[in-house]
This record gives structure tokens, C-alpha cells and sequence, in this order.
């Protein structure tokens, strides 16, 4: 439930990053939200004692896992930032939706799970339901994403990358961290937000601010970060990963339809087409992958040092 409930909170994201970086900007936004959610749970942490329990966990997991938690969040927003375009930004945004499906595959080989011939046309079709629910009539085309990926490929691979580490993140922090009970999120969230800090003033960004944006600052500070990576981070180590990463693909579909209500956009039909086939490849990836017990979980006495 942990992780159907960050997908949710994950799918406000879009609507209120664009509100808030039209204000702000997305580098500035992404700075002191990733900054102020990490001082927030890491004051929490201290708070309950469990910040010291951090510095007991395995070197490999902090280090790996932590640090394809700040890779993916660093090409995510630096993909959005450096888009020449909004439709770019877009493109870019479908690319990072590759990783339910990397997510899946890479539990074959991290994690010891079984997959049928089913997982390829299951991820394909996902991914296309998610793109097409994603394009939203926003005049995407075959022929125009080669156009901007040729004259503009920073984006794409930067977004590409983002997909690849938090497919790694995931699967690696249920075979690094399974059964461990140390929030660690809250770090990984404040050293993101370090980063972005750093990066800051390579990016020349105006903010002006309101009362409107300094409420979507402190609803994206709370719940889609502080609270749905957390969530999520629960779902990766004790949760039914196939189910989570099956629902997943649902992530882009959810976003459309807030994204529509809030920024008071009509509902293209392409999100109801998307809708289905985002459906049909959740399906049919739920049923590709097996978990085999015993195989896909490091005990938690092997990881702590």
C-alpha cells in the first residue's frame, strides 16, 4: 500500500514543479525542495534517535543506493532545465517513464525473479500507453522527437540516464537494505538538495515569489517528496515489488489527469487510449515476472557493519 500511495503523491509532481518553476524556476525549485524535505526528515530522524542507526548501515548501500537516489534527481530536473522547449521538456518526461519497465527487468538479474517472453511486449506496450497518455495532443511525432534528439540530445540522454538509475535504485535497495528498518531517504533527499545548491548558480534563474508559490513549495517539500519517497523506500525493501513496479506505469496516466485539473486543461483522448493500454501492460507485466523464494533477498545481518 506504501507504494501505490507514493504513486499517487508522485503524480501531483508535474502539476505543481510547472506551476512552481514558472514562478521560481526548476533548478531553484528543485534546490530548496529536495534541501528543506531532507533537513525536515533528517530533524525528525535526530529527533526519534534513528539518525544515529544510519551511520551502522552497510557502506555499499549508503554509497550505491545513495547515490543513484542524487543521479536520478540531478538528470531528472537538469533534463527539464536544459529542454530548449516545453515539448521537449515533455519528450524528455516519457524517456524517464522507461524506468517501471527497466525497473521489472532489472529484477531479473539483481534480484533472482523469473520472467516469461510476456515481460517485452508487457513493458512495450506500457511505455507506449504511458507516452501516448503523456503527449496529452501536445503535438508530439515520431519525426519531430528525432528532429529535437538531433539538434538537442542533452536532455534525452540526461532523462535516459534518470530512468536507468532509479530502476537501479529500486531494485538495489530491496537486495542492499531488504528488512532494514533505517529511514535513510531524508539523507539521500538533503544531499540531492546539496547538489543542487552547488549547481545553482550555473543556472541563471529569476524567482518571483507569492503566496501561491510558496504554498506549492511547501505542499511538493512535504508529500511528493518527504513523504512519497519515503514510501516508496518502505515498498522496495518489505512490499510485493512486482505488483508496485507492475502499477506503476499508471504513474504518467495519474499525472495527466491532475495535471489537466489543476492547470484547468481538457483531457485529450489520447489519455483515455493511454489509460488502457497503461492498464494492459500492468497486467501483463504482473504476470511475466515471478519472485523465486529465497533468492532475490540479502539478510539484513549480511549488510550492517
Amino acid at each position: 500500500m506504501s507504494g501505490i500511495l507514493a504513486l499517487i503523491f508522485w503524480s501531483s509532481t508535474v502539476a505543481f514543479a510547472r506551476s512552481l518553476s514558472d514562478s521560481i524556476g526548476i533548478i531553484n525549485a528543485a534546490a530548496l525542495i529536495f534541501t528543506l524535505s531532507g533537513l525536515i526528515g533528517c530533524l525528525w530522524l535526530l529527533i526519534t534517535g534513528e539518525l544515529k542507526s544510519i551511520i551502522k548501515l552497510s557502506r555499499l548501500y549508503l554509497f550505491v543506493c545513495g547515490g543513484l537516489f542524487v543521479t536520478y534527481m540531478l538528470c531528472l530536473y537538469l533534463a527539464i532545465g536544459t529542454a530548449a522547449t516545453e515539448l521537449q521538456a515533455i519528450e524528455a518526461g516519457i524517456i524517464n517513464y522507461l524506468w517501471p519497465g527497466l525497473t521489472l527487468a532489472f529484477c531479473v538479474p539483481l534480484l533472482g525473479y523469473r520472467a516469461t517472453w510476456a515481460l517485452v511486449p508487457a513493458t512495450v506496450i506500457g511505455f507506449a500507453g504511458a507516452a501516448l497518455a503523456a503527449a496529452g495532443g501536445a503535438g508530439l511525432s515520431w519525426q519531430g522527437f528525432v528532429i529535437n534528439m538531433q539538434a538537442h540530445p542533452v536532455p534525452y540522454a540526461l532523462a535516459l540516464s534518470a530512468a536507468v538509475s532509479w530502476a537501479l535504485y529500486s531494485s538495489l535497495t530491496r537486495r542492499l537494505a531488504a528488512g532494514v528498518s533505517s529511514r535513510t531517504v531524508p539523507v539521500f533527499l538533503l544531499a540531492s538538495g546539496l547538489v543542487f545548491m552547488i549547481i545553482r548558480p550555473f543556472f541563471h534563474e529569476e524567482a518571483q515569489w507569492s503566496i501561491p508559490a510558496l504554498l506549492e513549495l511547501s505542499y511538493m517539500v512535504l508529500v511528493p517528496t518527504l513523504l512519497a519517497y519515503s514510501l516508496w523506500d518502505i515498498a522496495m525493501r518489505r512490499g510485493n515489488m512486482i505488483l508496485i513496479a507492475a502499477v506503476s506505469y499508471l504513474t504518467p496516466v495519474l499525472s495527466t489527469a491532475i495535471s489537466c485539473v489543476y492547470l484547468g486543461v481538457l483531457p485529450h483522448w489520447s489519455l483515455w487510449a493511454g489509460c488502457v493500454l497503461v492498464t494492459a501492460g500492468a497486467v501483463l507485466s504482473r504476470i511475466s515476472v515471478r519472485e523465486v523464494p529465497g533468492k532475490n533477498l540479502v539478510t539484513q545481518g549480511s549488510i550492517s557493519l
